[in-house]
């Protein structure tokens, strides 16, 4: 047999140009893959970090404050202040049943604190022991307040974790020693180890808890406070308790019962709902940009395997002859395609995996946040991918391997 090399170079340059355009598709199918991983990961990691945000905080909490007056009612006139107090605390336990922790906050801004030499300019707050329903403390020494400390009046603090590091910087457990707030010395009982995130009335690293009857008599309000935090039973219906306790504060300091502006009214369910329905859109998008990544590499391997079939048309035939059965020939060009798909998408897996591991440990070494921020994917999401590569290698190959059964012999060989 005579050889051919103007034949070979055709064959050797066919080659060539079927590896360029498998490589080209193999990486449509991998970015694809990639991406869409990359983009369901980084909103599981951009929840959990959203999520440690609004840890310990109570998804039911329901924050009340006085305002001016924006209408005039029962002889006073507009733009009038009124305050909170003790006595509404005592009615709404009695008569707004819906609720479960009822308790007030008052706080101060730049409050001066010290310890020895060091300083810190943060934020004073007087609570009750029945706070830490409403924001759970994270303890990293001692305790929250309690009962008999609010009761007795203590002399006693709980400080947040920026003023514990700047007044102890050594990290020394401070409980049983005593700091300077404002003019007054506080026994340290415990170190709330919360960084910010979503808190009220300022963040609690920054804070330094006293109870609050102390801290009223200090500032001389006579048993008037700025804020009450509450939170609602299991089942109950948030909008007909914020009704209700509307309608409560407004008899009992003369408002006008359609005054909105004055008494002010936050619900932090409705946050956390719009949160959950954020990631639920965003995740929606980003499958949708990923399946459409994904479909446009399916339609480039079939594009390769159309053309695949077409430079093989006469090996096709010459099987045919020699006794291929048409399910053969589908069963081999699907089972390519399928093959082409599933190392590209597993490699595309792989790489995406690899980022994410890394992004979560760049994540959880920062100090603001805890370690355990994963921005990885689920175990049933990479099935799922799998799966879902699989279904597009056969979908991919079906087109090509149905033009492949349908060669005949003959026209194989009229081909050559």
């Amino acid at each position: 047999m005579r050889f051919d090399i103007d034949r070979y170079k055709e064959i050797v340059d066919t080659l060539a140009r079927n590896r360029s355009r498998t490589i080209l598709t193999g990486f449509g199918i991998f970015w694809g893959i990639f991406m869409l991983l990359i983009m369901l990961g980084g909103g599981n990691g951009l929840k959990a970090i959203l999520n440690q945000n609004f840890q310990g905080f109570a998804a039911n909490t329901i924050v009340v404050g006085s305002n001016r007056t924006s209408k005039p009612y029962g002889g006073f006139k507009r733009d009038r202040s009124w305050s909170l107090d003790k006595t509404d605390i005592e009615a709404i336990k009695a008569l707004v049943p819906e609720t479960d922790i009822v308790t007030m906050m008052d706080a101060d801004w730049g409050g001066d604190i010290a310890y020895g030499d060091k300083s810190y300019s943060g934020i004073i707050k007087g609570l009750t022991h029945e706070y830490n329903g409403v924001e759970s403390a994270q303890m990293m020494f001692g305790r929250w307040l309690n009962e008999v400390d609010c009761s007795q009046e203590r002399k006693v603090c709980v400080i947040g974790k920026r003023v514990w590091s700047n007044l102890f910087p050594g990290g020394e457990d401070p409980t049983g020693l005593y700091i300077k707030v404002k003019n007054s010395y506080f026994q340290v009982i415990g170190v709330d180890g919360r960084n910010g995130g979503i808190n009220i009335n300022g963040s609690p690293d920054q804070s330094v808890v006293i109870p609050y009857q102390l801290m009223n008599k200090m500032n001389n309000r006579g048993g008037k406070f700025d804020i009450i935090c509450m939170t609602a039973r299991e089942g109950a219906d948030s909008e007909v308790l914020q009704e209700k306790v509307r309608n409560l504060l407004s008899r009992r300091h003369s408002i006008a019962p359609d005054d909105k502006s004055a008494i002010m009214m936050l619900d932090t369910e409705k946050i956390f709902k719009i949160v959950d329905n954020l990631f639920k859109g965003v995740n929606i998008l980003v499958i949708l940009v990923g399946l459409g990544t994904l479909l446009a590499g399916a339609i480039g391997v079939s594009n390769i395997m159309m053309v695949t079939v077409k430079e093989r048309t006469t090996e096709i035939g010459i099987r045919r002859a020699i006794g291929a059965t048409p399910k053969m020939i589908l069963s081999q060009i699907i089972t390519e395609s399928i093959g082409l798909t599933i190392l590209a998408g597993m490699l595309g897996i792989l790489f995406s995996v690899f980022i994410l591991w890394g992004a979560g440990e760049v994540v959880s070494s920062l100090p603001d946040f805890t370690n355990g921020i994963s921005f990885q994917i689920g175990f049933w999401t990479g099935i799922a991918v799998l799966l879902l590569l699989v279904v597009l290698g056969v979908l991919a190959g079906l087109a090509p391997a149905l033009r492949a059964m349908n060669i005949k012999p003959v026209d194989a060989m009229r081909d050559e």
